[in-house]
């Protein structure tokens, strides 16, 4: 016979070890919520700024069924087409715009200043990653030095066929890490993506008030992110990511802000 203690002893065992257990689960959902992998916290969605950064950050999931499509602002791009200089640097690739060209937002003109890439796309639509994207950044230039204004383009890729503008400049790019190329204009032409008239920056994107994607995370960036889904090969996103690698930010939370579907 197994006597009442006996019974009273495995019972009370019985809870200590439940109680240890879901401790250990605890402590193990607390600290996968807070690790810094890129592939968890892309699966968490977004990651909380912080009062550090503020409440306007990028990049962001674009959901296009919740934007608004009252858009009133007006956009207008005098392309001039030329890249003089190509950066390897470390972080990105960098591509150097010649002045000439500029983007007028309503009545302010930017001027067109550089390209880079980000592998994987930091900006996702609907929740979906892209493998590449390209920020085209142009900047207010009378704007003053300790309050910068910036108009940055984002254009997202998927994996399909050789893309011409890439392929213009791949092989050019230094493989040392801050080291730059001169090249001559017309070289690599941003119209063999666009094509004489970039319509899909014109008519249809996505468009937001954020920050810079990289530090100090300035929040003065009007977003405009191309619906327009370009293509690149597997073999030129694979060689841009050897140089650069997983150089995405995480998604940051919208805190209210509007994104605007034109």
């Amino acid at each position: 016979m197994i006597s009442a203690r006996t019974i009273i002893s495995f019972f009370l065992l019985a809870i200590l070890l439940s109680c240890k257990q879901t401790d250990k689960i605890t402590s193990n959902t607390s600290h996968d919520s807070t690790q810094t992998d890129s592939s968890k916290q892309h699966s968490l969605g977004y990651i909380m700024p912080g009062l550090d950064h503020g409440f306007e950050q990028s990049p962001i999931n674009i959901n296009s069924n919740d934007s608004s499509s009252n858009n009133t602002h007006k956009i207008t791009l005098y392309f001039n087409d030329k890249v003089n200089k190509i950066e390897n640097l470390g972080h990105t690739v960098q591509l150097d715009f010649q002045a000439g060209s500029t983007i007028t937002y309503d009545d302010t003109v930017f001027t067109f200043k550089q390209c880079h890439f980000h592998t994987p796309s930091e900006h996702l639509i609907d929740g979906i990653t892209f493998p590449m994207e390209m920020h085209i950044v142009n900047v207010l230039t009378t704007a003053p030095k300790d309050k910068p204004q910036y108009l940055v383009i984002g254009i997202l890729f998927k994996e399909g066929k050789e893309n011409a503008f890439i392929k213009d400049f791949l092989n050019l790019i230094p493989k040392e890490t801050d080291a730059n190329v001169k090249v001559k204009a017309g070289t690599i032409k941003l119209s063999d993506l666009f094509g004489t008239i970039p319509k899909e920056l014109k008519n249809h994107y996505f468009n937001y008030k954020g920050s810079l994607t990289t530090p100090p995370y300035t929040e003065a960036v009007r977003w405009f992110i191309a619906k327009h889904i370009f293509e690149a090969s597997a073999e030129q996103i694979k060689a841009l990511n050897a140089l650069e690698g997983n150089n995405a930010r995480h998604v940051q939370a919208l805190y209210g802000r509007s994104v605007v579907s034109n």
